[in-house]
């Protein structure tokens, strides 16, 4: 907190917790949401279908409701034994489906979507495809791994194979797609359209999904109000909604510049939800308020989550970045970009690995990776910070000027604490 300056004529003003009238996020509005309970991961429906699961058994109707079970599980509370479990129960009903077994295919590629194992999940759906039924959800999720694994030739392949302007599925990858572009008014012109068609299903699913994402495109889009409201609504629907009341908290800390705040959201929802990039989150937050001892606490819960084997690929991204700003463990930090770039050669992989060799002394190697694979292929401001670093070291100052113009108009999206690494770009 900062210290009390002005105490003129006998009274005290207040800190600087105060509000500000510009501030968006207010806790009379969400508070009610920040009563954590921890989630209940069982129920008569599930315990009925889990029971009829054996060793040997060839209950394929058990295995798939299992699955989506332990899936709906892993998405409230962010334990990833769940995800494994689901996991385990899908891989089964594939192999004893011999009905309807494209259907256990396209889940199992989506359990493997969340795991970050893009490749298998490639495999899982082409197998689908080739099965046949259900074309239109094959080529769906194909345009969603190809996305993910930077093909994005053939990712707009199968958009167009799918193109209906009334079916929600289109709409959101078309969305998904023009933000690829760099096109953020279209992007959001087509969540919207989604959104309508989400309101009219009453489908609490679609809904949720509907209000985050659009949430968090008008946060991109400086539409910082709209993004709040959206993540309200989320939470009016779901109030153990982790990932909104997430929002929120980015909200009071990159807006609002309310570290405090963000951090009491953050704190409730750690308390029974479990993502390990929640705490590095928390850790950003003690960094800009100049608390080493919370920043520290929050980097070690988040190191030892991600020691769990059963996180496989999923946080290498954030583990390159630990490495190299925080360990200095340089090939440890090169060894996970190859991976990186081997599994998923997308703009944000290629990134990682020209940061690394700009890390490592190797300005030259690093400038080459960005021209051929980063720079003009992506809008997304850390990957582009990441340009603006290697091309300053290699003294390519027109280039740095202009990707500097850009990180200052998104400084929202990039947090507080990389404000001053732009100024001095």
């Amino acid at each position: 907190m900062k210290p009390i300056i002005y105490m003129l004529f006998g009274f005290l003003l207040l800190s600087c917790n105060t509000k500000n009238k510009n501030d968006i996020a207010q806790s009379n509005d969400y508070d009610k949401y920040l009563i954590t309970n921890p989630t209940d991961t069982t129920s008569k429906y599930f315990e009925l279908w889990n029971k009829k699961i054996r060793s040997d058994s060839m209950q394929l109707t058990s295995f798939g409701i299992v699955g989506g079970e332990y899936n709906r599980y892993f998405k409230e509370t962010g334990d990833i034994s769940f995800l494994k479990k689901s996991e385990r129960s899908l891989q089964r009903a594939v192999d004893i489906a011999a009905i309807g077994k494209e259907g256990y295919l396209r889940a199992l590629a989506r359990n493997y979507i969340s795991q970050h194992r893009f490749r298998e999940a490639l495999e899982m759906a082409q197998q689908a495809k080739e099965l046949g039924g259900g074309l239109k959800d094959s080529h769906s999720l194909l345009f969603d791994i190809h996305m993910e694994l930077g093909n994005y030739e053939v990712a707009e392949e199968y958009l167009g194979r799918i193109k209906n302007m009334s079916d929600f599925g289109y709409l959101i990858r078309v969305a998904k797609w023009n933000d690829y572009k760099g096109d953020l008014d279209t992007t959001i012109a087509f969540m919207e359209k989604a959104k309508e068609k989400a309101v009219a299903s009453k489908n609490k699913e679609l809904l949720l999904w509907s209000f985050t994402n659009i949430a968090d495109y008008y946060g991109h889009a400086g539409r910082i109000q709209d993004s709040y409201q959206h993540y309200l609504k989320a939470l009016a629907l779901d109030a153990n909604n982790a990932y909104a009341k997430k929002g929120i908290a980015w909200i009071a800390f990159s807006h609002d510049r309310n570290p405090d705040e963000a951090m009491r959201i953050l704190d409730s929802i750690t308390k029974t939800y479990s993502a390990p990039d929640y705490f590095l989150l928390k850790a950003e937050i003690a960094d800009y308020t100049n608390d080493d001892l919370n920043r520290m606490t929050n980097l070690d819960r988040y190191f030892y989550s991600v020691q769990n084997d059963a996180y496989g690929e999923m946080y290498n991204a954030y583990n390159i970045g630990l490495y190299l700003e925080e360990t200095a463990q340089y090939e440890k930090a090169l060894e996970l970009a190859q991976k990186e770039v081997a599994n998923r050669p997308t703009p944000e992989s290629f990134s990682l690995l020209a940061y690394t060799n700009l890390k490592m002394g190797k300005k030259d190697a690093a400038m080459k990776i960005i021209d051929d694979e980063v720079f003009g292929k992506t809008f997304e401001p850390a990957l582009l910070y990441h340009a603006a670093e290697i091309y300053k070291a290699n003294g390519a100052t027109e280039k740095v000027k202009e990707l500097k113009g850009e990180l200052l108009g998104a400084i929202y999206e990039l947090g507080p604490t990389m404000e001053k690494n732009i100024q001095n770009l």
